[in-house]
């Protein structure tokens, strides 16, 4: 198989469809500098802050989202999708794909019906169970399906012959050396190199009930010397934590370089989204998972594996209060044996190399 000359890569709206592809799209140019690599997005989506300043030529195209029941939207989605999938094709043709890599929401549909018509590639990365309702439509037109995590295909149906590849990482969480990094890492935030820290962030949303109740712990926490670095999430309120504490606790509205809170920490505390369990698990850092509670459960699905293999712990959203986090960190973080622990089992059960499975997944794709 000779080298691809242009790839259209297709994902947006949230930060778990835009990181893969993001990563996906370092490890093409890694290999062959002279790719032409074109993502499609939608103008409102997350991709507008994240895919320009990567270096990455986005071309936005008009997207809807797909009702997921019988309506009037779905009555009028045909030709919405038929206008949709007329832009991707132009884009399509203007840079003359080899092959259409799509990783979810609403944007990948018209991409995957363009590429369909032209009888192109289609490869489909999805990282959750069920999957989303975008690339379900997607393996109606492709068998080169690709999957993030080992239970997926024995979870759901549509999967169950879906490549395991992991999911594609940023270098700098891929090839983080933890240890080498903390000192260096926490100095970076104000932190102590000889304590303890515990790193909290509820995802690119962030999560109010778990802000409230490490805020709620915040004395007792620093009374037992742990710091805290917290991510309290751009579109969340403001937490108020004690400013008398004895010991740092270190609250930001957003961090970009996630790799420096996770060389900080010794123990973390978030969300169950497929993004932060791949890269967790790929660097051996021992979470406690709160899946986000208002959904289908994917959250927890995503965590439970990692959990069982030893790599952390899990808790319902309803029981994460200041008194529960007091009795099950301050143990926890205070005991370097079993964060040890957690941690080689979360790396032995993650992996950091799923930007270069996946490329070679989409190479047997286009060969075929």
């Amino acid at each position: 198989m000779g080298p691809l000359r242009s790839v259209v890569l297709a994902g947006g709206g949230t930060g778990g469809h835009i990181y893969p592809l993001l990563a996906f799209a370092d490890c093409l140019r890694r290999h062959d500098p002279g790719v032409r690599i074109t993502c499609l997005g939608t103008p409102k989506g997350l991709e507008n802050e994240l895919i320009p300043p990567a270096g990455y030529d986005l071309r936005n195209i008009p997207a809807y989202q797909l009702p997921r029941s019988i309506n009037m939207n779905l009555v009028r989605t045909p030709g919405r999708m038929w206008t949709a999938a007329r832009a991707a094709g132009k884009v399509i043709d203007e840079v003359r794909a080899d092959v259409v890599v799509g990783f979810g929401g609403y944007v990948s549909v018209p991409a995957y019906l363009a590429a369909w018509r032209r009888e192109l590639p289609i490869v489909i990365h999805e990282v959750n169970v069920p999957p989303g309702v975008a690339n379900r439509l997607g393996m109606k037109f492709t068998k080169h399906v690709a999957v993030g995590f080992p239970h997926q295909p024995a979870q759901a149906e549509s999967l169950r012959d879906a490549r395991v590849v992991g999911v594609p990482l940023r270098r700098s969480i891929a090839g983080l050396d933890r240890a080498a990094m903390r000192n260096a890492a926490r100095a970076h935030f104000g932190l102590r190199p000889d304590l303890p820290v515990l790193f909290v962030a509820g995802g690119s949303q962030g999560a109010r009930s778990i802000n409230l109740a490490v805020a709620g712990a915040a004395k007792e926490l620093a009374r037992n010397g742990i710091q805290v670095l917290h991510v309290i999430g751009a579109r969340n309120e403001p937490v108020s934590v004690p400013t008398d504490l004895p010991v740092p606790y270190v609250t930001l509205p957003y961090l970009s370089d996630m790799d420096a809170g996770y060389a900080a920490a010794d123990l973390m505390l978030g969300r169950g989204g497929a993004m932060t369990c791949a890269e967790v698990a790929a660097i051996g850092l021992p979470t406690i998972y709160v899946p986000y509670p208002h959904s289908n459960q994917e959250q927890k699905r995503n965590a439970l594996p990692v959990v069982e293999a030893g790599g952390g712990l899990l808790v319902d959203d309803a029981e994460v209060t200041p008194d529960w986090l007091e009795r099950t960190v301050i143990p926890l973080i205070r005991d370097p044996q079993r964060l040890h622990a957690m941690g080689t089992a979360a790396a032995a059960y993650g992996r950091r190399d799923g930007d270069e499975a996946l490329l070679n997944f989409v190479y047997e794709a286009v060969s075929r």
